[in-house]
């Protein structure tokens, strides 16, 4: 009797944390998966790549990537770096190609000069991509337009909640996770 109870009280627990985890989820927000050293702060779990296992990936799947500087070091805001970015982000960027059948070219990654916050550059959250017809015909369809930015981007949410900016001369994309990869 007393485990039937107790099974009885875990189960009503997860249905209340899956219920209260609900909106967030349905706002777009990361989902919160690990703690940090500090009660009652959660951070997402991510796995960092290297530059050259995440060059590997996107040469594989067919996604090129340029630099205006024509180098690869991530302290150096000319350059398009890899370092350290987050492996969702890769598999998403290969989700994309991949579902909307177009030529990707990445013009930043991890590099230094892009604006701060948890879901940054730096952090292994977000790429730039060249604008292309095909490529953005695809987001601005496929993705629900979710508003304007301060800066004046217009944003788009994938259903997996990563969102797409249109910047001036291109696609800042922000993944929470790699778009059901």
């Amino acid at each position: 009797m007393r485990i039937s109870t107790f099974v009885a009280s875990i189960a009503a627990s997860v249905l209340t944390l899956a219920v209260g985890a609900g909106p967030a989820l349905a706002a777009g927000a990361p989902p919160a998966t690990s703690t940090s050293g500090s009660p009652g702060v959660v951070r997402p779990m991510v796995t960092k790549l290297s530059h050259a296992d995440a060059t590997s990936r996107l040469r594989a799947a067919g996604i090129t990537w340029s630099s205006s500087g024509g180098c690869s070091n991530r302290n150096n805001p000319t350059c398009t770096s890899f370092e350290q970015v987050n492996l969702d982000t890769i598999r998403g960027i290969i989700t994309l190609k991949n579902a909307s059948g177009c030529a990707v070219n990445v013009t930043g990654g991890t590099e230094t000069g892009h604006a701060g916050g948890t879901y940054s550059h730096w952090n292994g959250y977000k790429l730039d991509i060249s604008i292309y017809t095909c490529v953005s015909n695809y987001i601005t369809r496929t993705f629900t337009f979710i508003g304007y930015r301060s800066d004046g981007a217009a944003m788009y949410r994938s259903a997996a909640g990563n969102i797409y900016a249109r910047e001036g001369n291109h696609w800042d994309i922000t993944y929470y996770n790699c778009g059901g990869c």
